[in-house]
């Protein structure tokens, strides 16, 4: 996949947020895409059927360009993302910010589970398995990522061509 397109974060003005992308020039996607591949949490938002938010940690790996993780098939997340595939992903810290936007799908390809199980091992020392539930693999829409030592200048929007 191509790497996103740097844009202005939509944000209101009086942030003082660069109008031109050059923060994004400053902070690459490759700073993301550490950060993403580093993190051992990650907080997993979507939405209940009565519109109400529900928000979980889930371990995860950065792979392929997407997230991919597992969960319980009666686990409240799952219904969810059964229901509406739409969430929002970000990292633990507020001072190295990663928000993804997009939707999880349940994947049940044998390969690609088999090369998820291994990541997730290698890096967790934790063996997932079919039996745990389902495996979803979650591909950004768009992200935002800065640091809170530069904002706004770092502030940056990233569009996922799919």
């Amino acid at each position: 996949m191509p790497e996103p397109r740097a844009a202005r974060p939509l944000m209101p003005s009086g942030y003082g947020v660069p109008v031109d992308t050059s923060g994004a020039e400053q902070l690459p996607w490759s700073w993301a895409a550490e950060r993403l591949a580093e993190a051992r949490s990650y907080w997993l938002c979507t939405t209940r059927a009565d519109a109400r938010p529900h928000v979980m940690p889930v371990w995860a790996v950065w792979l392929d360009d997407a997230l991919w993780f597992s969960s319980g098939r009666e686990s409240q997340k799952s219904k969810n993302l059964v229901r509406d595939p739409r969430c929002v992903i970000h990292l633990e810290s507020g001072d190295n910010v990663v928000i993804l936007e997009g939707e999880a799908v349940e994947d049940r390809d044998s390969a690609r589970f088999e090369r998820f199980a291994d990541a997730y091992e290698a890096k967790y020392a934790y063996r997932v398995t079919p039996e745990l539930g389902a495996v979803y693999a979650f591909r950004p829409r768009s992200a935002y990522t800065w640091r809170e030592s530069d904002f706004p200048k770092s502030a940056a929007r990233w569009l996922f061509e799919r």
